[in-house]
């Protein structure tokens, strides 16, 4: 229960952010106790009811939602959190319906940490008054009313809009949310809704009246609201018994779920052009073995060798494009451990050279490198910096005019390492430039026909930078060449 001092778990592998965050909200007046991983995380929070639980997502023995699931079945009224760094919208969802109120990214600062917790505590309070004006108040929804300066501090707290209605269609209670997810700029108490709810809702509403058996089940249904349909809202319609088994009212409760939509339709876009990509090769491929294998054709050996070469090529360009697929996946949910070390970038550069110099002998490229002296290591995975250079260098090859340029420096600028590759290649159009670092977007003209890729290299190269803090900026006129910069920051504490 909540007191002068509210009880805080801290549960999470990591010594130093567990005893920090300990000591931080010691500091600010709180009772704290520490588990070290999931096993004992349980065992402390299922045995004595916290105020709030901050749950670590990834621990070597027990998964966080486990933790989160296990402390939540014992005390159901204590506000967990989930802090991770691998925070992805399926985890959200998963943990909001276990119960997690909210998720702590990781890395923060103290007063980021502390602002959370003060919030998981207004939270607890507004649980624990809820539940205690619950049982207070059973007998008649229009006692509601009657409470509102009690539960105004309450309901105006909540995000979720909170609208009750009585089986005359009249207003019984709501809260500034409703208004705002109904897109109505006012109501009153016991006045009458009929006209001003969304269609949707209203023929769930009216469902519920004419049933001549309450079913204490909620009945859900997606609208959307505003003049442009901007907001789409889900609604949660639920019957409420008067103490004689007869129907009181209905309650709906309101949640915005615009931004799980659009992700929806991101996630939908994505697959139909994954779809879009395989599917022209995959065709090409069937149809060359057809050819292949219908012997009524009686094709030459050069002409079923050339077929066979084709396949070859197309199947390779799959390869490549499931591989970039399986980067960006992992780099969206953070899976792949990095191997930090030591990287010199003029050997990473140096060593892609060597793997690309049959490329560029095929243009007669002219390879020029400006390097610093004294140039500084970088803590980075040698995989990650590898790739972003090998793909840099790669366009550099494939995009350039035959005889041209490439001009590669490394520099040290203030606090940063400075990589710039420059070509002499077919450049880029200023409309082409914005969707650059977008998945599976290629510079279509006619001086890139036939220059095979999956349109996720440069994709990827932003990520790799982004995930070290660092900047990348492209310069290019079309018919003269590109230049590619990126600042990796020296000392990445």
């Amino acid at each position: 229960m909540i007191n002068n001092k509210a009880n805080i778990l801290i549960v999470d592998d990591e010594k130093g952010l567990r005893l920090g965050t300990k000591r931080l909200l010691e500091e600010e007046g709180y009772d704290v106790a520490t588990a070290e991983n999931g096993e004992e995380g349980i065992k402390l929070g299922t045995s004595k009811e916290f105020d709030v639980a901050v749950i670590d997502l990834k621990m070597p023995d027990i998964d966080g939602l486990d933790v989160l699931k296990e402390i939540k079945n014992v005390h159901p009224n204590t506000v967990c959190f989930i802090a991770t760094a691998y925070a992805s919208y399926d985890t959200a969802i998963l943990a909001t319906r276990i119960g997690a109120y909210g998720y702590i990214p990781k890395p923060f600062t103290p007063e980021e940490f502390c602002y959370q917790i003060e919030q998981g505590i207004k939270q607890r309070k507004l649980i624990l008054d809820s539940e205690r004006l619950k049982k207070e108040r059973e007998e008649n929804l229009f006692e509601l009313a009657s409470e509102k300066s009690r539960l105004n501090a309450i309901i105006k707290s909540i995000n979720e809009g909170v609208l009750v209605i009585n089986k005359n269609n009249e207003v019984v209670y709501y809260n500034y949310s409703a208004l705002k997810f109904l897109n109505l700029p006012d109501l009153k108490i016991g006045e009458n809704i009929t006209g001003k709810l969304p269609d949707k809702i209203c023929a769930i509403i009216q469902k519920i009246f004419s049933k001549e058996k309450i079913l204490l089940k909620s009945y859900t249904v997606q609208t959307e609201v505003g003049a442009n349909n901007e907001l789409i809202v889900e609604a949660a319609c639920t019957p409420v018994p008067q103490p004689d088994g007869t129907l009181a009212g209905v309650v709906i409760t309101l949640g915005n779920i615009t931004e799980f939509k659009k992700i929806e339709i991101i996630k939908s876009q994505f697959v139909s052009m994954v779809a879009h990509e395989l599917k022209a090769p995959l065709a090409a491929i069937q149809g060359f073995l057809n050819i292949i294998l219908n012997v009524s054709l009686n094709i030459d050996k050069e002409k079923e060798k050339d077929y066979l070469k084709r396949s070859v090529s197309r199947l390779k360009s799959l390869t490549d494009l499931v591989n970039d697929l399986l980067d960006i996946s992992r780099m969206e949910i953070k899976t792949k451990q990095r191997e930090l070390e030591d990287v010199m970038l003029a050997d990473v550069v140096n060593s892609t050279l060597q793997f690309l110099e049959l490329e560029a002998k095929k243009k007669n490229l002219t390879i020029e490198k400006q390097f610093e002296g004294n140039i500084p290591s970088i803590k980075a995975d040698l995989n990650e910096i590898t790739r972003m250079v090998t793909n840099l260098l790669s366009n550099a090859c494939k995009y350039n005019v035959e005889n041209g340029k490439i001009i590669i420096s490394i520099s040290v600028l203030q606090n940063y390492l400075q990589l710039v590759v420059k070509d002499t290649g077919v450049g880029l159009k200023a409309e082409e430039k914005t969707k650059l670092f977008s998945e599976f977007y290629r510079a279509k003209n006619e001086r890139t026909r036939g220059i095979s890729g999956t349109g996720l290299g440069l994709s990827i190269v932003k990520r790799i930078v982004d995930s070290y803090h660092g900047s990348i900026n492209v310069e290019s006129e079309y018919g003269v060449g590109t230049s590619f910069t990126i600042k990796l920051p020296i000392n990445q504490n």
